[in-house]
């Protein structure tokens, strides 16, 4: 009887959701909730072991996907309670692992088809969503206004199942805050970290459930960040299933990749354990290529690549960092007869080989065009039929009310792109003023082949998922310097897919 209180009247049900919209109607939920879980301590004062059956009442009773936003929400609100209340020592884990396979079972309910529709190839996702604000006021696509908010409203406006999730997410950022001031996050984590390994990182490329994980790492990185780095690690390094380690290194190389709070430190010596597993896996490998045989390599070398492509001027900026980095085996992989080069998304590839030439760290090849500029039948066939090789989940969150507790903490592309191009500007600026002073440049790119080459670049990456490159002229115009990494890595849709 208690726990049914935990929502409204069924039979009144409109009637409540308008009376939540008003004060008295907020007075009068907390004046419920309060009584009954008073009345929950009341039990358990006299029959310890009470709040063991609750759990299982609880659980039983909690609302499936399809209950109406206001009524889920008060009912999670009400099982968030249990978790930090007196009874939290007992029924608290159970509380949070169903909660996450709540936020899960949501997850999957939403299509892919719901993100991304089949005008998404025109270029809306070819931008990450914060760089809308900053781009331009007024944001002209097909003749019609773009902003942010219409962005995500064109995908998700009436998307009830969104919407839960979003509204669950929030409750569930803002139990992770009181948590922190209350010095529970750690023991809270532990529990998440489980769940984690059990429903988010086997589900089929969940979508935004993942950011519970993200923010509560940014709580306390020194502890929850560093410990979730390492259980993916572990994971990637001595997991069972072929399909679990793809998964775990993708978040990994996600997390570090997007995670403002990760040191640069932290990240390089996480990237020496990938190196190193890599390095030495080549090492007992006599064959040649082959994507399906050995996927899981496969997949460790494109997060290798992945995290550079966000990370490695932040890491070649402390000289300690820079000499760790020259030191590990990385050309050696790339060059081992498995030709990861020619496996991987070649949009990261060819990102990771330009930024690796402009900052002299790895010995790579002359022209790109030797591994491959347009999709090939071998970067198709990695990762099989789930194409895990394409998923990097923390890619930016596409709710509009829990964004605000992920913004702060993420690095979107733009951020790094826009530092790496101006050291491209420095740089041209520099070669201009030798080849004024009369010193011989013949063997140097020219300005104009190097624009031309981009421009190749751009036909091919068009078709790409994930590639930093020029979006502006599809949305009005080409601004200098505008060149964004889409917000969400796909599989292609060319014709040459196809």
């Amino acid at each position: 009887m208690l726990v049914t209180n935990f929502m409204p009247p069924s039979s009144s049900s409109t009637h409540f959701i308008e009376l939540l919209k008003q004060p008295r109607g907020v007075d009068k939920k907390h004046q419920v909730l309060d009584r009954v879980h008073s009345t929950f301590q009341d039990i358990a004062n006299l029959v310890p072991l009470t709040p063991l059956r609750l759990e299982k009442i609880v659980r039983e009773r909690m609302p499936n996907i399809y209950t109406k936003e206001p009524f889920i929400v008060m009912y999670v609100e009400n099982m968030l309670r249990l978790e930090s209340g007196a009874a939290g020592k007992l029924v608290g884990g159970s509380m949070i692992v169903a909660i996450m396979d709540r936020l899960i079972d949501l997850d999957v309910e939403i299509a892919w088809d719901d993100i991304l529709q089949d005008d998404f190839s025109k270029g809306i996702f070819d931008m990450e969503l914060e760089d809308l604000e900053g781009f331009s006021d007024h944001v002209q696509q097909d003749g019609n206004e773009l902003t942010r908010e219409s962005l995500i409203q064109r995908f998700f406006g009436g998307n009830l199942v969104a919407e839960k999730l979003d509204s669950l997410l929030v409750l569930t950022f803002e139990h992770l805050e009181s948590c922190t001031e209350s010095g529970r996050l750690i023991q809270v984590f532990e529990t998440l970290l489980q769940s984690f390994q059990k429903t988010v990182l086997t589900a089929y490329k969940s979508k935004f459930a993942q950011f519970v994980m993200f923010y509560a790492c940014s709580l306390d990185p020194e502890n929850c960040g560093k410990m979730f780095a390492s259980t993916l690690v572990d994971i990637f390094v001595s997991g069972v299933y072929p399909a679990w380690r793809m998964s775990a290194v993708a978040y990994l190389a996600s997390y570090l990749s997007r995670a403002k709070f990760v040191t640069p430190s932290f990240v390089a010596t996480t990237l020496e354990s990938l190196v190193k597993w890599c390095f030495e896996y080549c090492n007992n490998q006599d064959g040649d290529i082959n994507p399906k045989a050995h996927k899981v390599f496969y997949a460790g070398c494109q997060a290798i690549m992945y995290v550079l492509c966000f990370r490695m001027k932040s890491i070649i900026s402390v000289p300690r960092l820079r000499s760790q980095l020259r030191l590990l085996r990385i050309e050696d992989i790339l060059r081992h007869p498995l030709k990861p080069l020619q496996v991987c998304l070649p949009s990261i590839v060819e990102e990771f080989l330009r930024l690796a030439k402009t900052n002299g760290i790895f010995a790579v090849p002359d022209t790109f065009a030797d591994y491959g500029m347009l999709e090939s039948e071998l970067s198709r066939a990695f990762g099989g039929i789930e194409r895990l090789d394409m998923f990097f989940p923390f890619d930016p969150c596409l709710l509009r009310k829990s964004d605000r507790f992920i913004r702060p903490n993420f690095v979107y592309w733009s951020m790094v792109r826009s530092s790496y191009y101006e050291d491209e500007e420095d740089e041209s600026a520099s070669d201009e003023d030798i080849t004024e002073a009369g010193v011989d440049m013949a063997d140097d790119i020219s300005v104009d082949e190097d624009i031309a080459h981009f421009d190749e670049f751009d036909y091919s990456l068009d078709k790409m998922s994930i590639t930093p490159r020029d979006s502006s002229a599809k949305f009005g115009g080409r601004v200098h310097g505008f060149v964004q990494m889409p917000s969400k890595i796909r599989p292609s849709t060319s014709p040459e897919s196809l």
